[in-house]
Order: structure tokens, then sequence, then C-alpha cells
């Protein structure tokens, strides 16, 4: 039996993905996947990001957090819920965000700077990073990494790809996807 130090579960984030990842059974074939899918999933970014956006505005629970000036956004904010558009200049810039995000875990290597990125990721969404005003409720969250994440499973089998390469790839987002859950999860517990 592994002894896992569960207080440095908490402290030591590389050991935390680590854990996670050989609990999970995240292999290197995995990470394979995942970028060998890069090719075919990164030309439908586009229309992910508008999915999720549509899908975020049809709700006043979580288009109301597009309200508050985003972290790096310079630009005029909405003045209210009912008057942000899709096309306004902050939903761009958040729209072009999502992207690289879904860029990135197709493309760069899971190494130390990438768990960073990862865990930047569940933090942002709370006032512990970015905004202060920005504040996104954890069931908001898990509706929205629940959306995502059928988007993608959705997009992967519509890719014809033959069967073992299709398992393997939906194999691998799926943990990949609860990797990223766990990261965000963590910044909703009590400090």
């Amino acid at each position: 039996m592994k002894h896992i130090d569960e207080e440095k579960l908490e402290t030591d984030l590389p050991y935390r993905f680590q854990y996670l990842a050989e609990f999970m059974g995240v292999t290197e074939d995995d990470l394979k996947a995942v970028h060998a899918a890069a090719g075919v999933v990164a030309p439908l970014v586009p229309g992910l990001v508008d999915a999720v956006y549509d899908q975020l505005f049809r709700y006043d629970c979580t288009k109301r957090h597009f309200v508050p000036r985003q972290h790096g956004y310079e630009g005029e904010i909405p003045e209210s819920i009912e008057s942000l558009t899709l096309d306004h200049e902050m939903i761009q810039f958040r729209k072009q965000h999502l992207a690289r995000y879904l860029e990135t875990l197709v493309t760069k290597p899971y190494d130390e700077k990438m768990i960073q990125y990862l865990d930047l990721v569940g933090k942002i969404h709370t006032p512990k990073a970015g905004s202060k005003d920005l504040d996104v409720p954890l069931v908001q969250m898990n509706a929205l990494m629940g959306f995502v994440s059928n988007a993608l499973v959705s997009t992967i089998l519509g890719l014809n790809l033959d069967r073992d390469t299709e398992v393997k790839t939906l194999a691998a987002f799926n943990k990949l996807l609860w990797l990223q859950n766990d990261l965000i999860t963590r910044h909703y517990q009590a400090s």
C-alpha cells in the first residue's frame, strides 16, 4: 500500500497533481492521445467556444458573472446583464481566453508550468486571483465543466476516428477534465 501525505496534497500542487494522475491512471499514452487530437480538435475550438458562451448566456445565474470587469480587460464594461451581448468587446476578450485554454489542453506539455496553469484556471474564477469582483459559485463551475465535457465528447465522437483511437481519446479527455475539475474545486474549500 502506497502512503500518501494528505496534508501535502493540500499544500504541494505538483504532489497533488501526481497523486490524482496516478490514482486515475493517467498515462503517457493518455497525454499522447490528447496531443494527437490537437490537429482535429483545434480547428473546432471556435465552435466549441461559441457553444459554451451561448449556453452561459441562457441563464442569468451564469451570465451575471460577465458584467463585472474581467481581469486584464481594459475596455468598456457593460451597464447591466440585460445590455450585455455576445458581441460585446469584453465577451470577445473572454472567448479568446477560453479558446487559448482549449488549445493549451491539446498542445502544451503536461509539465509543472501546465499544472500551475490548470490550477490558475480554477483560482481565477474566485476572488483569490484575477478580479476581486469575480466569484463564480461552485455550482456554476460544475455546470460549466459538465457542459464542456459533453461538448468535447460530442466533438470527439463526431471526428469519425477508428474505434480504438476514439476510445483512447475519450478516456484521456475524461481523465484530464477530472484533473481540471479537482484543480477548480480545491479553490472553493474554506480557507
